[in-house]
């Protein structure tokens, strides 16, 4: 038993809190198909109030249809030239959530078992076996450049010019690349286009790598399909056998690209994955699972004593760019200044998907929060201040 554990505990028993303060305080980490729920009250919420944030939840729901490829279209096909959904797609349910303080449910509402897209937290997923790549010295260093990671036709095909070689792999996890070309059958301008009409689109300003922030799937999609090179077996597996298992997710989750993404590695057919569901695609999940993977980095990696995320992985992941002040690792959203989220500590991060979907991590609160479907960061910033503000034991 650790020095800071056996301290909390003998607090405890010094105090007369007994068996309900003592679970609280110990570290609990949920076993396979169960998490241990509490009362509010036991875990430091004031019960109204917590409640009172799940009901403002539920009325800032995403007004949009559940329909979710209707949606894709309604939103990204509206102005993106030649929209095609590349990867499958299914409908959404309705807004549902889960606030797990001191390590135990204090709140679960809606379809919390349903496995639902879950957009861009998919990032935070292919970022994060990146994160295992380089832990183990697959990358040597993420200064490098991943062309040189690449057999020789990929490299030529994908890295040519002297634009496109100066790209690494920070640059790429920071969505600061500016990589140019196509992908899977679309073209990096296509993406959140620029310009005034589409005949500009093509046209767009080029920036040095590092140098400029831009939201972009296919740069996330070319970062994923680079990552399969380097693991030489598909990304879900990874993920699988090196994450999700050893925390206990469901069977239930699954990883998509899409329909015309898929090479060959060591003779074996392999499909790369998506970064996002902006095509379709990505990490379809329950909002337990989405629960566990925010658990695991509220313990800085490390699941019941195993390290599965380095901490210098975390560190990297949770620092700022030079080009985004709010944004670390995709997709690691920083609270710097507590700008975005004026409700929450500065030192909070969340993983954002479209909808929204979102794993919010506290550490200064000891506090994981999952929300699903929520309707824009307005209505989640007041949502996570009302969840902060019913807790009685607030720093």
């Amino acid at each position: 038993m650790n020095l800071r554990r056996r301290s909390v505990l003998f607090a405890c028993f010094a105090l007369g809190l007994g068996r309900t303060a003592l679970l609280v305080a110990a570290d609990y980490f949920p076993p396979r198909d169960a998490w241990e729920h509490r009362a509010p009250a036991e875990l430091g919420f004031d019960a109204a109030k917590l409640q009172q944030a799940v009901a403002f939840s539920v009325a800032n729901e995403n007004p949009s249809p559940k329909d979710v490829a209707l949606e894709l279209q309604q939103t990204f096909g509206a102005r993106e030239p030649n929209f095609k959904l590349l990867g499958p797609t299914q409908p959404r349910a309705a807004l549902s959530g889960i606030v797990i303080h001191h390590g135990f449910v204090a709140a679960e509402w809606g379809d919390v078992a349903r496995t639902d897209m879950t957009h861009s937290v998919t990032k935070t997923f292919l970022t994060t076996v990146v994160g295992l790549a380089w832990q183990r010295g697959m990358i040597r260093d993420l200064g490098d450049h991943p062309a040189d990671y690449l057999p020789t036709n990929d490299r030529e095909q994908l890295f040519s010019g002297e634009h496109n070689a100066k790209i690494t792999w920070e640059h790429l996890l920071r969505q600061t690349s500016d990589w140019s070309g196509t992908l899977w059958g679309v073209p990096d301008w296509a993406d959140r286009p620029v310009g005034a009409t589409p005949a500009d689109y093509p046209n767009r300003a080029m920036h040095e790598p590092g140098t400029f922030f831009k939201y972009n799937d296919v740069r996330v999609n070319l970062l994923a399909l680079c990552m399969l090179h380097v693991w030489r077996r598909p990304l879900p597996q990874v993920l699988r056998e090196e994450i999700m298992d050893p925390i206990g997710a469901s069977s239930t989750w699954s990883w998509h690209g899409y329909e015309n993404s898929w090479v060959t590695i060591d003779g074996q057919s392999m499909q790369s994955m998506s970064g996002g569901g902006h095509l379709g695609g990505g990490m379809f999940i329950n909002a337990w699972d989405m629960a566990r993977f925010g658990y695991l980095f509220l313990h800085g990696g490390k699941w019941n004593g195993r390290e599965l995320v380095s901490e210098k992985w975390i560190a990297l992941a949770r620092t700022p760019g030079p080009a985004n002040a709010n944004y670390g690792f995709a997709n690691w959203y920083l609270n710097t200044d507590r700008k975005p989220l004026p409700a929450v500590p500065a030192s909070a991060v969340r993983f954002v998907g479209n909808g929204s979907n979102i794993i919010f991590i506290d550490w200064e609160h000891d506090l994981v929060v999952v929300v699903r479907w929520i309707k824009n960061d307005e209505a989640l910033n007041a949502f996570l201040g009302q969840v902060l503000g019913a807790l009685t034991d607030a720093k």
